[in-house]
């Protein structure tokens, strides 16, 4: 039996495809512009981020005058370079920045919104993701200039719950959630 498939369901198929590629067009002048076009919020990068790139196929990179901690729930720094791959929703594949858990730093592998929105953002940190609010990556953060290891030096700040939580989160492919 030969099959001939309808336009519409060629189009249909192509967006539900895991290889169709999610990468979109933008005409954005900051790396602001770009998280937005790409449904995340603004707030992932610091203030003052003045060279960044963004190629065809969503490939990216972050330039900051130097390395830098900023305050969120808890902390995060940013590498004076930070690259990855941004596609609606999420940044995979990205290097240059950590985040804080009690003492430990980790690496921050990914960062996706929940698509439609609940409210919240995951972080990617290799074992485990880490869950806050959509919420406190509205608007860029300010961020302390940091020396290159100084970061790793142990914090004396702590989650606003004080505590550390373990949630299995089905989405998360059976992954803890922090």
């Amino acid at each position: 039996m030969l099959f001939f498939a309808h336009p519409f369901f060629l189009l249909l198929l192509a967006l539900v495809s895991p290889t169709a590629s999610l990468s979109r067009q933008t005409n954005a002048t900051t790396i602001y512009e770009v998280l937005s076009d790409y449904g995340l919020p603004m707030g992932l990068f610091p203030k003052g981020v003045r060279d960044f790139g963004l190629a065809h196929d969503g490939s990216f990179w972050v330039h900051l005058d130097e390395a830098c901690n900023a305050k969120f729930e808890n902390e995060l720094h940013y590498e004076r370079n930070v690259s990855g791959h941004l596609s609606c929703g999420m940044i995979d594949a990205l290097t240059g920045l950590q985040a804080q858990e009690l003492f430990l730093w980790l690496e921050v592998m990914s960062i996706r919104v929940d698509v439609p929105t609940t409210g919240v953002i995951y972080f990617d940190v290799g074992a485990a993701y880490k869950r806050f609010p959509l919420s406190l990556f509205e608007t860029p953060p300010e961020c302390v200039a940091v020396r290159s290891k100084q970061h790793h030096a142990p914090s004396q700040g702590h989650s606003q719950s004080g505590r550390l939580e373990f949630k299995l989160d089905q989405e998360t492919s059976g992954r803890n959630v922090l």
